[in-house]
């Protein structure tokens, strides 16, 4: 496989094959962002992603699910999303199910019926980054969108009949709009309905401007323990509607996941006793992206 650069996947797509379409992201302006600082966007070339799906016809053979990478797959212009989606069913006609990363611009650009194209070539899953519903924040970490937005990407995207798992950030609001960015993105979440929440916790790295501005003293990184109570405050402002929750990322100091309604108040009173008891959380050196 052509693979250029750092490839960078969902924790689900573990097993996947990993396709690379892309060559970094398209809106690449994310200031706690490190994952493609290195990589100028551009789309590969029509012949190297025909050779790499020729490889995985012939290698590939137990992998049932792929993923489009890098950044957002979803920049492909229309007629090149509708090749590659049916190359994909023609040459590996055993994979059940292909995923992506999407920036909500890049789902907001497509038209509805686009969307259900790809939904029926295959195109099931898509990942998008919300981060935060608090709009101040968005604007701060260089987003390019405000909540809004993110709720009529996600809820297109979801009419088109698409599996939409949806990424939030501990911490990435600071330490002084914690609570508010828990609460926002609460709301936004609400809105959104998507089928899945992914819970990150933030972690500062060296490349990114945030990082500069953590060092200067402009961001204040919540403690760990601020950042539970953020999460808690963020659950307990989400609204019963069906959906799978997961803050067992490598990022975060703690792992809890479940179903939402079902789990909801467990895991509201499992963070209660977290937080009260001052349990011992996942020790830095072993956190990671």
């Amino acid at each position: 496989m052509d693979y250029q650069g750092t490839i960078i996947r969902p924790p689900s797509e573990a097993f996947s094959i990993i396709l690379q379409v892309t060559h970094g992201c398209s809106h690449h302006r994310c200031t706690f962002c490190g994952a493609y600082r290195d990589k100028p966007f551009r789309i590969k070339s029509q012949d190297a992603i025909d050779q790499d799906l020729e490889f995985a016809a012939r290698w590939c053979r137990r992998q049932t699910t792929l993923f489009l990478a890098d950044g957002d797959a979803l920049v492909l212009p229309h007629s090149q999303m509708i090749t590659l989606l049916t190359r994909i069913r023609l040459q590996l006609p055993w994979v059940r199910r292909v995923s992506s990363y999407a920036t909500c611009q890049n789902i907001l650009a497509k038209k509805d019926t686009q969307l259900t194209a790809y939904k029926e070539l295959g195109l099931h899953r898509l990942y998008l980054g919300l981060e935060s519903g608090h709009d101040p924040t968005l604007k701060a970490i260089g987003k390019g969108v405000a909540g809004d937005s993110m709720i009529v990407a996600c809820q297109r995207a979801r009419a088109a009949g698409m599996f939409v798992s949806v990424t939030c950030l501990l911490g990435i609001a600071g330490r002084l709009a914690s609570l508010h960015h828990a609460k926002a993105t609460a709301e936004v979440l609400n809105q959104m309905q998507p089928n899945q929440i992914a819970i990150l916790t933030l972690m500062l790295l060296k490349n990114t401007p945030l990082y500069a501005q953590a060092i200067t003293g402009k961001f204040l990184l919540p403690s760990p323990k601020e950042m539970l109570i953020e999460l808690k405050h963020l659950i307990a402002h989400l609204d019963p509607f069906r959906t799978q929750f997961h803050a067992n990322h490598a990022s975060n100091y703690f792992s809890l996941s479940g179903r939402f309604p079902r789990d909801h108040e467990k895991i509201l009173v499992a963070l209660e006793k977290l937080i009260r008891d001052n349990a011992p959380l996942k020790p830095e050196t072993l956190r990671m992206l």
